[in-house]
């Protein structure tokens, strides 16, 4: 079965980082691109923040963002700086098979249960 698994939210204060972790299982990570997404309390889930392909092309909707990959460990990570309270929302990530375009319509798979992350003095 496969199985994303989202870890490392918490409460940051104003300015702060936070690293997020998503731990895969169940599916050939070789053959899937890692995407995060975030759901701001109240809101609809975002579009795509970021992407890092298995060979490790990344894409990102802003600079704070850092997505990288861990591929004996079958995980991927999100480092997000500069944090402020608009940050604050549940972030999932989510797995899409790769056919070697960074960016394509192709939906995501498999999903996680996502993390929270509470921005706030």
């Amino acid at each position: 079965e496969a199985q994303l698994v989202e870890s490392g939210g918490g409460t940051v204060q104003p300015g702060g980082s936070l690293r997020l972790s998503c731990a895969a299982s169940g599916f050939n990570f070789d053959n899937y691109a890692i995407g995060w997404f975030r759901q701001a309390p109240g809101k609809e889930r975002s579009g795509l923040l970021c992407l890092i392909t298995p060979g490790g092309n990344t894409y990102r909707s802003e600079g704070r963002y850092t997505v990288s990959n861990d591929n004996a460990k079958n995980t991927v990570y999100l480092q997000i700086d500069n944090l402020q309270s608009d940050d604050t929302a549940v972030y999932y990530c989510a797995a899409r098979r790769y056919y070697g375009a960074v960016l394509t319509a192709d939906p995501f798979e498999f999903w996680g249960q996502g993390t929270r992350v509470t921005v706030s003095s």
